[in-house]
């Protein structure tokens, strides 16, 4: 600087002063070009890895996948096919206007969900509910899949990886919506049946909050995954358990608890309810492993059926 001064001394006064000023505001701007180019942040990493075999993605169902409960829409399905009658039906109806206005999974209406839905098909043969799950997805389902996330799945097989959903819904509906949408299975409430038969009760529990993380858990470990390479996609806090076990958990439609966790955490949000996508919050943080309850229904979701 004092070089490039001095050998404008020759120069007149009003030439040198405006030349000054140009060599000042040249390496002012070139610093600032400099400081700038520092206060970028990197750009993150491409996600998901394209070729990660030791990576996987798990989504939840109701309100992250599909809008609304999907016990109700099958009971639709079953209610125009005479499984039962109009008052019935307007109890499907109810838990689902509560669980579409609640935002969340309450356990007690879920609960009564399931003890409705078991009872209907108690007395059916297993072959026949899963044949009529496929048109009934046809009919009251396939309209409402979330292309937000139906697009996350596909970028996760796009790069190779597997893609499961894990929902407390019947395995049956869960498997169709599945298959349907290109993925590769499901893991979800085994209701039990004898020679093909349902009975009417459950095998276990349902696969729900902490039985979910469990169950992804032992799927893991039977895929050879590594969890902290996964990516786990909910709605609801009753998963904040499943989420808190992969690397990259993702916070879709997020009901108020579920928000509130992933902000405090730095999760990725995603929101297809208005058609916006929310702002990203954050890196998504490996965290600790959830709780461990639930271990019976996850061996159940993956193998076991009694026929």
């Amino acid at each position: 600087m004092l070089t490039d001064m001095a050998a404008l001394g020759w120069l007149t006064p009003r030439r040198r002063s405006a030349t000054a000023r140009s060599v000042l505001a040249g390496e002012a701007s070139a610093e600032a070009a400099r400081k700038s180019s520092r206060d970028v942040p990197p750009e993150e990493p491409e996600f998901p890895v394209l070729g990660d075999d030791k990576a996987a993605a798990f989504f939840d169902l109701d309100n992250t996948v599909m809008q609304g409960a999907s016990l109700f829409h099958f009971g639709r399905g079953l209610y125009k096919r005479k499984f039962f009658e109009t008052r019935d039906l307007a109890r499907f109806a109810w838990q689902q206007a509560y669980f579409r206005l609640a935002g969340s999974e309450d356990p007690e209406h879920m609960q009564e969900a399931r003890d409705s839905a078991l009872s209907i098909v108690k007395g059916h043969r297993v072959a026949e509910l899963q044949s009529i799950g496929e048109e009934i997805y046809d009919e009251y389902m396939a309209e409402r899949i979330w292309p937000g996330t139906r697009a996350l799945a596909q970028a996760h097989l796009d790069a190779g990886q597997k893609v499961w959903l894990v929902t407390a819904a019947p395995v049956e509906i869960a498997t169709v919506i599945a298959r349907r949408l290109g993925l590769t299975g499901a893991l979800g409430t085994v209701a039990e049946s004898v020679d093909g038969v349902y009975t009417g009760k459950l095998v276990g529990e349902p696969l729900h909050g902490p039985a979910k993380a469990e169950a992804v858990r032992a799927l893991a470990a039977a895929e050879g995954l590594d969890l902290s390479r996964c990516a786990a996609y909910s709605d609801s806090h009753n998963d904040i358990p499943m989420l808190s076990l992969v690397g990259h958990p993702y916070a879709i439609n997020p009901d108020t608890k579920l928000r509130k966790h992933a902000r405090n955490l730095d999760w990725r949000l995603r929101d297809y309810r208005t058609g916006r996508k929310a702002a990203k919050v954050g890196i998504p943080a490996a965290a600790g492993v959830g709780a461990v309850a639930g271990g019976t229904a996850a061996a159940i979701a993956i193998s076991r059926r009694r026929r």
